[in-house]
């Protein structure tokens, strides 16, 4: 019984996904979820009470294979996280997306979940400053100059695939010539540089 209840889960997260990314939390429909996953809409209810709780599910589950898919250790290459983070966005195009319509949809309320990962990111604040080198007492928080530069690199690497269409005009017949991961990580290796030198 147990196992049937997991697999019908994972069949109700994978047909909502897909679902979620297509048409956001507001768009999105039950019975399309449901019908997709091959199960009654009340197993929906069952599970996770209410659309905007699978919704939460969803973002969780994506942000859980990211994390692990990609993750940032102290000593890590910053520059090569940056192109780790955009290998995974470029061939997993949902979990921008689902970012998207979690952003647009909670705009700036508090997130499900909002504490742990600001945690998760405090993890990587704390790697990257390590990685960039940055000297810190013991005990003593990271550089306030590298929470944004954590932001930063993440935009560098999941910009060109959240919206692929300005890359598409702005790059135009370049594209074809343009290895942009190669740029984008380049950039980022020259930036952490330029950082490092300033701090």
């Amino acid at each position: 019984m147990t196992r049937d209840t997991g697999h019908t889960k994972e069949r109700l997260l994978a047909a909502a996904t897909e679902e979620f990314a297509a048409h956001g939390i507001a768009g999105a429909r039950v019975d399309r979820i449901a019908a997709n996953a091959g199960v009654n809409k009340e197993r929906i209810y069952g599970y996770f009470g209410n659309k905007q709780k699978l919704f939460d599910a969803v973002v969780g589950r994506a942000l859980d294979e990211v994390a692990e898919a990609v993750p940032l250790h102290a000593g890590d290459d910053p520059a090569d996280y940056v192109g780790r983070v955009y290998d995974f966005h470029r061939d997993n195009p949902v979990l921008v997306r689902l970012l998207l319509w979690e952003g647009l949809h909670y705009r700036n309320e508090v997130l499900p979940g909002e504490d742990s990962r600001r945690g998760h990111y405090e993890d990587k604040v704390a790697a990257l400053a390590v990685s960039m080198g940055l000297p810190r007492a013991l005990g003593e928080e990271a550089s306030a100059e590298v929470a944004p530069v954590l932001l930063t690199l993440i935009g560098l690497a999941v910009w060109p695939h959240a919206v692929p269409q300005m890359a598409r005009l702005i790059l135009g017949g370049a594209a074809p010539e343009v290895d942009l991961r190669e740029y984008v990580v380049e950039f980022a290796r020259r930036a952490v540089a330029g950082v490092r030198a300033g701090v």
